[in-house]
């Protein structure tokens, strides 16, 4: 057995640490949702049923936005994908997008709700926070990958990104503004706040509603994020992921304050 910066070589087979991080992160989030669904007296091991199509429509969603939103560092585009279609199958360099990810999750939850004739809104609302939890841990995945930083500072708290992983443009730069944790730590305070929003004024919420919050609260953050984010998404002379994030915060915001227009949830 060895290790490298990147993860553990253990015979033929290689086990990266952001795998190992984002499979801790998703495990969290199961764990959570399966207390959930305890004290509402549903059946807790729905959660770990859905997580495994959660997991690979999740993947499988991540995956394909990464394909045809390719960021500034990857050095590739969409039509690059098209025309060597068995790199998209390749994760051996990394690739997945996050909106992506909740949406293929989304999907694949809806697949099962579907096959077991359960809520959908009931499985998103409980998944809801742990969704937030294991993006704070999956963040630290970008950390072991020496990716996800922002402009170069002299602060106390920047990181050191080694020469090879460093963006074009900012080979001189050595401290940069560990973004990835920024956004960690807005997920794990999302976490907090939507757990607590089930726990205090769960009376008041309707079905999905804890979904929608989740899909008001993410984005916000992450649009503010991409202000400083140097490995962005370029489409159409736009950041496409900023773009994206504050059209999914405005319609879900719509949507939360129509669906209660009418009044407070009567029991």
């Amino acid at each position: 057995m060895s290790i490298d910066a990147y993860g553990i070589h253990l015979g033929p087979l290689y086990f990266r640490f952001y795998g190992i991080i984002l499979m801790t992160g998703a495990l969290a989030a199961a764990y959570l949702a399966q207390w959930m669904l305890n004290q509402k007296g549903k059946d807790r091991d729905l959660a770990w049923d859905a997580l495994i199509w959660g997991l690979l429509f999740g993947v499988a969603g991540a995956r394909v936005y990464h394909v045809l939103t390719p960021s500034v560092s990857s050095g590739v585009t969409t039509a690059y994908y098209l025309t060597h279609p068995l790199n998209i199958i390749d994760f051996s360099q990394g690739g997945l997008g996050i909106p992506g990810a909740v949406i293929g999750g989304v999907l694949g939850l809806w697949v099962f709700a579907r096959r077991r004739k359960i809520g959908l809104s009931l499985l998103l609302d409980v998944a809801a926070p742990g969704l937030a939890l294991a993006q704070a841990i999956g963040r630290w995945g970008n950390f072991v990958n020496q990716e996800l930083y922002g402009p170069p500072t002299s602060l106390p708290w920047g990181i050191y990104i080694r020469p090879e992983n460093r963006l074009s443009g900012f080979e001189d730069f050595t401290r940069f503004h560990p973004l990835f944790l920024y956004e960690s730590l807005w997920n794990l305070v999302n976490a907090v706040f939507l757990f607590w929003l089930w726990r205090r004024h769960g009376d008041r919420l309707r079905q999905g509603d804890l979904f929608l919050v989740y899909l008001i609260t993410y984005p916000v953050g992450r649009f503010l994020l991409e202000f400083i984010r140097l490995d962005f998404v370029p489409a159409f002379g736009i950041n496409f992921n900023q773009a994206f994030m504050a059209v999914v915060a405005i319609a879900s915001a719509t949507a939360l304050y129509m669906r209660h227009k009418a009044g407070p949830v009567t029991a």
